[in-house]
């Protein structure tokens, strides 16, 4: 099995061939959660996973399973996988690089009649990217306990459509309940969506874990006003306001070592010439630690209770998920797996579905290169080399744990 490499042009020719799936004028990818873009990509992997002799399962909330079996019919199966939905500006790798990878492997071993002990399972995850129902890692997080059925079922777009009215649209949902299917460990490769890996040259990425996040909605409220007779001294500025915390927030983070950001802002009711009397705003904020995230949300909290006496405001923490270690033994077999590649220890500053299955199964993450660092962006690039690395590592990190596990129940 040394020998066993990955179809490197094979896997580029699918992630090409996906990306027509809400392709835009730009060159990225606009493919939403349950849109009709995600059915036809869907449709696509249930093709291909059923050409190469896998069986196919949905849970209810449209989680996808696709199961290559092993030679033991007693052992739980070996996961990889990562999510087919992008943001509105989304580009051709986020996520999909590792469903695609995933059955690359498949087709792979498949290629040279090699079977693995444990069966293996590619998992597609609905609404990683949390773009069309917040929040982000939604049916992840529901498989591993941190949601429930109806919660998820409940979360509306900006036009007001449930999440489960859209699962219905596009016929997503399956029988399996949430959460039924189990993994003896998973693996998802990701590109890296920063700059650390290509500033340095390398390859790969072992990733160790995921900074927590939490994120928040915040209103507030002020008095509209003509922006032509209100003195400036006058005014209670909903806007004005908004920007002090908005600046304030991102001198917190660089003095925690953290991150902080403002996606969305909305005046209510404007007007060029109306002083804004309400506003309403984001904040995703993350640290790689506890302490340093609950110092940053008391640090905005100050920042709000500091605001003019005229002024109001309504903060909402709609989504936490904190700091995550992933699983020793599966790292193991990752840095066994890129011992001949360029390669680094690394913590993801972005959320993955990892973090969720980390929660209730063995877990970890695999890195390449994007170029410059850029993501969620039509402009996110990655080269044919380095997805091919990625998943070559991903097969042989497979291959290790699965002679790993199967050793150790042999004992």
């Amino acid at each position: 099995m040394n020998n066993l490499r990955v179809n490197g042009g094979r896997l580029w020719s699918n992630l090409m061939d996906t990306a027509r799936f809400g392709g835009t004028e730009a060159g990225g990818v606009r493919r939403l959660t349950l849109s009709e873009e995600d059915r036809k990509v869907r449709a696509w992997l249930e093709a291909r996973a059923l050409a190469a002799g896998c069986t196919i399962a949905r849970d209810r909330l449209g989680n996808m399973f696709l199961r290559r079996e092993g030679r033991r019919t007693d052992l739980t199966p070996i996961a990889m996988g990562s999510h087919l939905d992008t943001q509105p500006t989304g580009g051709k790798f986020d996520g999909i690089l590792g469903v695609l990878a995933g059955l690359e492997v498949i087709e792979t071993l498949n290629d040279a009649g090699i079977k693995t002990e444990h069966p293996l399972m590619l998992v597609n995850w609905t609404n990683e990217e949390g773009a069309r129902f917040a929040p982000a890692m939604l049916c992840s997080g529901a498989w591993a306990g941190v949601f429930s059925e109806d919660y998820v079922r409940a979360r509306q777009d900006s036009a007001g459509t449930s999440f489960g009215s859209a699962l219905a649209g596009i016929d997503a949902a399956g029988d399996q309940p949430v959460g039924a299917q189990d993994f003896a460990a998973m693996f998802e490769l990701h590109i890296e969506q920063g700059p650390v890996l290509e500033r340095e040259e390398l390859t790969i990425g072992v990733v160790t874990g995921v900074q927590g996040m939490r994120w928040y909605d915040l209103e507030i409220t002020g008095r509209a006003a003509h922006a032509g007779s209100t003195p400036m001294d006058a005014r209670a500025d909903a806007l004005l306001a908004a920007a002090g915390l908005i600046t304030g927030a991102s001198r917190l983070a660089k003095e925690l070592g953290g991150y902080a950001t403002v996606g969305e802002l909305t005046i209510a009711e404007p007007s060029r010439n109306v002083v804004p009397g309400a506003v309403r705003l984001t904040f995703d904020l993350r640290h790689g630690d506890d302490a340093g995230l609950e110092a940053m949300e008391q640090g905005l909290q100050t920042l709000i209770s500091g605001l003019a006496p005229d002024l109001s405001a309504q903060l909402q923490q709609i989504w936490s998920s904190p700091p995550v270690h992933f699983d020793a033994d599966c790292l193991a077999s990752i840095r066994e797996a890129s011992a001949s590649h360029g390669h680094k220890d690394m913590i993801s500053g972005a959320g993955h579905d990892a973090a969720y299955v980390a929660r209730k199964v063995p877990t970890a993450m695999i890195f390449v290169p994007c170029a410059g660092g850029l993501s969620h962006n039509p402009a996110e690039s990655a080269t044919v080399e380095d997805c091919s690395t990625g998943a070559q590592v991903l097969l042989d990190s497979v291959l290790i744990h699965d002679r790993r596990l199967t050793a150790r129940a042999a004992e």
